[in-house]
């Protein structure tokens, strides 16, 4: 295969992997990614889905949580640092604001510890899924 068409190829699956993160409701797994990008007729390799995903979260337009059965995605703004609240069931998710950062860093200072960076996730069932 040529590199223009090589090129090109990996411009339409990025693309695809993008816009199909955007489109979740909430946290995806990149098989689940895979097959919905792969149904709505885009050929395209789990490999490539990883890749994709993680270049979107090293560049701050995908968050990733790990979970018991490997890891989540979901699309986000750079740059703003937020939290969630997470479905273990369905994977919606709602970004909160803890009510109070500074704990974090003063918890951390009495254990001698300096923050350099935090994640917090609360996980539990949504309305829907509680209710089914």
């Amino acid at each position: 295969m040529n590199a223009a068409i090589r090129e090109r190829r990996q411009t339409v699956q990025k693309e695809a992997v993008r816009q199909a993160l955007e489109e979740a409701t909430g946290f995806i797994s990149a098989t689940q990614l895979h097959q919905r990008i792969n149904t709505e007729g885009t050929p395209i390799g789990l490999a490539t889905v990883y890749r994709q995903l993680n270049a979107l979260a090293e560049s701050g337009h995908a968050d990733t949580i790990p979970v018991p059965s490997g890891q989540l995605f979901r699309a986000c703004e750079p740059g703003a640092h937020h939290h969630h609240l997470v479905c273990e069931e369905c994977g919606t998710a709602v970004e909160i604001e803890p009510s109070d950062e500074e704990w974090i860093r003063d918890t951390a200072a009495r254990h001698g510890f300096t923050v350099t960076r935090h994640i917090l996730e609360v996980f539990g069932r949504c309305a829907d899924c509680a209710a089914a």
